[in-house]
């Protein structure tokens, strides 16, 4: 009889995680860091014991799959929360909370927001309207997001650098509309900025002790790794020359002896 917790799961066990996940970060018990990173795990995961793992720490049972909800754009005149740097600086970062659409507006000024430690009570879902006219406007958010950018800019750039989910899943969706007039909108991922130095969660450890009890880290190394873009620093192509091979290569069988000479 097989081991319950070794039971392969279905798409829709994986997407009543995914949306288990979304629900715990309304309430205030996810960042978007943390989200993205745990949807990756929920749609890479192969048994239930791996997604049992993935929400050891959330409280609740099991939801039954429902289907996924994006909230609609903004009704035009809704409150945003506002970021205003004139001739200045604007920045955001660290544990905050987005709890309403966001609006950044830089004029010969720079506007910085980094979204990936934020509590989105949003539904996974940031709305950002960014304005910038001689300035830059820069989010930060973490790889794995979806990213919809949309917009004009007249003499000048608005462009995103992010490794996106892969398609038809279930990722968080960072939305922004700019207009930019001799300035800058980006949109960068972790592979594109200094990265976060975050502890390794509970949850993560023991999926990753499952994952090699399976016998699967010589095909992967962790949640999302056969996702990751070839330009990504945590990529096989880049690793140094002198980092041991995973799995190691096969020892080299010993010279014969030599005769003894005389």
């Amino acid at each position: 009889m097989n081991d319950p917790g070794e039971i392969r799961v279905s798409d829709a066990e994986r997407e009543a995680i995914v949306e288990r996940l979304r629900v715990a970060s309304v309430e205030g018990r996810l960042t978007l860091g943390e989200l993205t990173e745990r949807t990756e795990a929920a749609y890479n995961a192969r048994t239930q014991a791996e997604l049992a793992v993935i929400t050891s720490d959330l409280p609740g049972g099991h939801p039954a799959p429902v289907p996924a909800y994006r909230p609609p754009p903004p009704e035009r005149g809704q409150v945003r929360r506002w970021f205003v740097a004139v001739m200045s600086s604007s920045k955001r970062r660290g544990s905050w909370r987005i709890d309403k659409p966001l609006g950044a507006v830089a004029v010969m000024g720079d506007v910085l927001l980094d979204l990936r430690q934020a509590e989105v009570r949003t539904g996974g879902v940031v709305d950002i309207m960014a304005t910038a006219v001689m300035g830059n406007v820069k989010i930060i958010v973490p790889d794995g997001v979806d990213v919809e950018l949309d917009g004009i800019a007249v003499m000048g750039d608005k462009k995103v650098q992010v490794i996106e989910a892969p398609p038809g899943t279930n990722a968080p969706l960072v939305r922004v509309t700019a207009y930019v007039l001799m300035g800058d909108v980006k949109v960068v991922g972790d592979s594109k900025t200094k990265p976060l130095k975050k502890a390794i969660a509970a949850w993560r450890k023991q999926w990753d002790e499952l994952r090699e009890l399976t016998g699967e880290y010589g095909h992967q190394t962790g949640p999302g790794y056969h996702h990751l873009h070839p330009q990504h620093p945590q990529h096989p192509q880049h690793s140094h020359p002198h980092t041991p091979q995973w799995p190691p290569a096969p020892p080299q069988p010993p010279h014969p002896p030599q005769p003894p000479r005389y």
